[in-house]
């Protein structure tokens, strides 16, 4: 059968940095995507037009990108350099589709599909550098209303795309995200080599990932971890995965009180096999944010068998289904308490792990890619 193609530019230029949430979506989504058959890409990494998308994360991304946000104009001007490279390669290359997978979508004389995976910038502004929040709530409502499409994780992104921008219905369509293959249940055998460098056990401890910054509400899991008894905290101390995000010093007082105790430690910020490993060797994960468009290490961990404490607001109950234990945000006596019970309770911590592996197999990035492929099919044809 001929199919005539679509060329699609996808800005991949996220992937130069240390892989984490958008990154992810962006390498998955794009793999899927090389599985069909009337859909050919080309990428944009911000300077460069490319074939293929980059592998491994730029040497020393996190300290250039410190150093080039502290210099005044640096969101601007990095903006008039990427248009500029952007409009070059777009010349020769002539996509029929252009896809940008964040808020920043680049100018392009033909149809564009964005991504928006949540709204963090309304809700918690204060989490974002000042440079970039002016930046966003420039260009964000124009963006939102010259696109062909929108893309959203989750029914409640999209909602709220209407509610604060009254972005019409017709133009939001939801494409949940799905985990990666290497997020699995795994026997303690396949684990026990990286868990000794680690210095944790199978099953031995309680997981926490996430980037280190307020709104993913690590001090109330901190709160209710010391809550626990003594033996409990002991034989499973809190493990702390992520990367310092804005205003991560916030965090860092009750971090180091927290690790001086002894029962919690921190990985830092863990590359994705690492991260499989650790999530499928956790007895339980903790995820109380405040705030989620999708929130996909609750599905990592439901696909790696692992039980997930999460809280019951945003996108996370529209994810995790009845797959997973919720709690209020604010409540820390009730985290404790659901701690203690899927740690004591080896019937309630089985049923919850099978439940959650059921619920995780009806997320795939197939489903994702063929989504956002008819996407593009829409947009393609006006």
């Amino acid at each position: 059968m001929n199919f005539m193609k679509l060329n699609i530019a996808l800005n991949s230029k996220i992937l130069l940095a240390p892989r984490t949430g958008i990154g992810n979506y962006v390498a998955e989504l794009a793999q899927a995507l090389q599985q069909t058959p009337d859909i050919g890409m080309q990428y944009f990494n911000g300077l460069r037009w490319q074939d293929e998308l980059v592998s491994e994360p730029m040497p020393d991304y996190s300290r250039w990108a410190g150093m080039a946000k502290r210099l005044p104009g640096a969101y601007v001007f990095r903006r008039m350099l990427e248009q500029r490279h952007f409009n070059q390669g777009a010349r020769t290359l002539r996509p029929d589709v252009y896809h940008e997978p964040s808020l920043w979508p680049l100018n392009f004389n033909g149809p564009t599909v964005m991504t928006v995976h949540d709204l963090t910038h309304v809700h918690f502004p204060q989490t974002q550098p000042k440079d970039r929040l002016r930046e966003i709530e420039r260009r964000l409502p124009s963006a939102l209303a010259r696109v062909s499409r929108i893309l959203v994780d989750s029914a409640f992104i999209g909602q709220e795309i209407k509610k604060h921008f009254g972005v019409p219905e017709q133009k939001v369509v939801v494409a949940p995200l799905a985990s990666s293959a290497v997020f699995q249940p795994r026997v303690e055998q396949q684990l026990s080599v990286r868990l000794n460098n680690l210095g944790l056990a199978y099953r031995g401890f309680i997981l926490s990932v996430g980037t280190l910054e307020p709104r993913k509400n690590l001090l109330l899991t901190l709160k209710a971890h010391a809550r626990l008894p003594a033996p409990l905290r002991e034989r499973f101390p809190l493990l702390v995965v992520g990367m310092p995000g804005w205003q991560a010093q916030e965090l860092d007082g009750a971090l180091a009180q927290a690790v001086s105790v002894g029962h919690v430690r921190l990985a830092g910020y863990l590359d994705q096999a690492d991260l499989a490993c650790v999530t499928a060797a956790a007895k339980i994960m903790v995820f109380p944010s405040l705030y989620e468009g999708f929130g996909l290490p609750v599905l990592e961990a439901m696909a790696s068998g692992t039980p997930v404490i999460a809280s019951d607001c945003a996108s996370l109950p529209e994810v995790a289904g009845a797959a997973a234990a919720y709690v209020d945000p604010q409540d820390e006596d009730g985290l404790t308490e659901q701690m203690r019970r899927l740690l004591e309770d080896d019937k309630a911590w089985m049923g919850q792990r099978i439940a959650g592996l059921e619920r995780s197999v009806q997320f795939s990035w197939r489903k994702c890619a063929a989504i956002t492929a008819d996407v593009y099919r829409q947009a393609a044809n006006g």
